[in-house]
């Protein structure tokens, strides 16, 4: 297999390098903004860069688009860039697809969704509530039109090792290590499902590999309010300068609208895999420390 991972300097695109090479797949993995070492700058937003890697001559099988502007308050004031690098990238990487005849994989999010209930079903009414969710929307219901070879990934709250380590767990627990004094408010009404971005790696090869297609929801067992998933890394990284303390969503007055009671249920996923083992938060954190 032929897969082209566009954002794979990111960490779910870094991990579905890493795996599918290991699973001996030929990769080209390309980035944007963060060069890697083992990655190819690509312009989304330009098939027609002269700086862009060969995709042609590459001849993907398969494109699973990785890339995205996923914070979600800056997209409030910046629609138009939230637009060009959310929708316009996945109208560009479509042409690729189309072009090659591959089969075309997106991340996508539970912020699709209003959280009014939680644990999300893939069937379920979507009701994106800000800029950034309406895109991602957008472009799902794109792909939808465009393609049948496609699969839609959701997933929240990705962890995992990355090499910016941008992530909530991966910024936590270095800060926390740091053994400086520390005041976290975190807002204690905001419900996910945590996932390894490592198992969403793992879960798109099964998807792949046995020629599904639709949209999935991909989540681990972990069900966690900011609050707790703070605690549970204080619990291996904290010490006694490090004080959490909750507050609502309406506390912060964050710019964009979260969708409070989020997270999604894979039962799809694992009804069809039920071989397949999620990792969760206390195993990262374990496995995390144990490389101190």
């Amino acid at each position: 297999m032929r897969a082209l991972i566009l954002g794979a300097s990111g960490l779910v695109g870094g991990n579905c390098l890493h795996h599918f090479s290991q699973m001996g797949w030929n990769c080209l993995g390309t980035h944007f903004g963060f060069e890697t070492s083992n990655t190819q700058f690509f312009n989304t937003l330009d098939l027609l860069d002269p700086n862009n890697a060969d995709v042609d001559g590459f001849k993907p099988e398969l494109i699973v688009h990785c890339g995205a502007l996923t914070w979600v308050d800056y997209c409030e004031e910046n629609e138009s860039e939230s637009y060009q690098k959310t929708v316009v990238s996945t109208i560009n990487a479509l042409k690729l697809a189309s072009k090659h005849n591959a089969k075309f994989v997106y991340l996508s999010t539970d912020y699709v969704f209003d959280g009014k209930k939680g644990f999300y079903k893939e069937e379920d009414r979507v009701n994106p509530l800000g800029v950034y969710a309406k895109h991602k929307l957008e472009a799902e219901n794109i792909i939808r039109k465009e393609t049948n070879d496609y699969l839609i990934c959701r997933i929240t709250n990705v962890y995992g090792d990355e090499i910016r380590g941008k992530n909530f767990i991966a910024r936590l627990s270095e800060n926390m290590l740091k053994g400086e004094a520390m005041e976290l408010k975190m807002p204690h009404d905001q419900y996910a499902t945590p996932v390894n971005a490592s198992d969403v790696a793992r879960a798109i090869h099964k998807l792949v590999s046995n020629s599904k297609s639709g949209i999935y929801h991909l989540a681990s067992t972990d069900y966690l309010n900011r609050v707790q998933l703070a605690e549970r890394v204080a619990h291996y990284f904290g010490h006694e300068q490090v004080s959490i303390i909750p507050v609502s969503t309406e506390e912060l007055n964050q710019l964009a609208k979260r969708p409070l009671i989020g997270g999604m249920s894979a039962v799809k996923f694992n009804q069809e895999f039920p071989d397949f083992r999620w990792t969760n938060v206390d195993e990262y954190l374990t496995e995390l420390k144990n490389k101190i």
